[in-house]
């Protein structure tokens, strides 16, 4: 992250279209590397947006010169947290902007926390690994996709889970 400090606050609905344009911006990545059936554009509507806030996501956004250029979300499910939605914008990418906004959000829980991503997403993958998430075991990861998240079975067949080491081990 380059020039003025960066700034991570809660999301607010004045930060919708911004949201909306990181993610549909980080999101292009996919094309051509998950499913085709699972790749639209915009990926994410306004409306979806929306359904995930109403379903209890909440956005954190990092602001750096004046600009927001990441968004990340947290959402408390049963017995466990979930990290949703991660995006930095395009040219932003590889600055920190994904990290600070990761240790923010594992600073804001105690509880256990799993991320859901793209199986042929390697890039995201090899982020939480960096960040001390490891890949569930096969079979884990349909029951619990099933259990924490809303998705379609499409997507569960081509998703992995991470988990911390310590959630991995009990």
């Amino acid at each position: 992250m380059s020039g003025a400090a960066p700034h991570i606050r809660l999301g607010t609905d004045a930060d919708t279209d911004a949201m909306l344009e990181i993610i549909n911006d980080g999101a292009t990545a996919y094309r051509g590397v998950i499913p085709a059936d699972r790749y639209h554009e915009p990926y994410m509507p306004r409306d979806d947006l929306l359904n995930e806030i109403a379903s209890g996501v909440v956005f954190w956004v990092l602001e750096t010169d004046g600009g927001v250029t990441g968004v990340m979300g947290i959402q408390e499910v049963q017995d466990v947290t979930l990290i949703r939605h991660a995006y930095v914008r395009t040219a932003g990418r590889r600055g920190g902007v994904g990290s600070a906004l990761l240790a923010h959000l594992l600073a804001q829980t105690d509880r256990p926390i799993l991320i859901g991503t793209w199986k042929s997403a390697v890039w995201a993958v090899d982020f939480y690994r960096k960040h001390g998430f490891e890949p569930v075991p096969d079979d884990q990861i349909a029951p619990l996709l099933r259990r924490y998240w809303s998705i379609p079975d499409r997507q569960i067949e081509t998703s992995v889970v991470l988990a911390q080491s310590e959630w991995l081990n009990r």
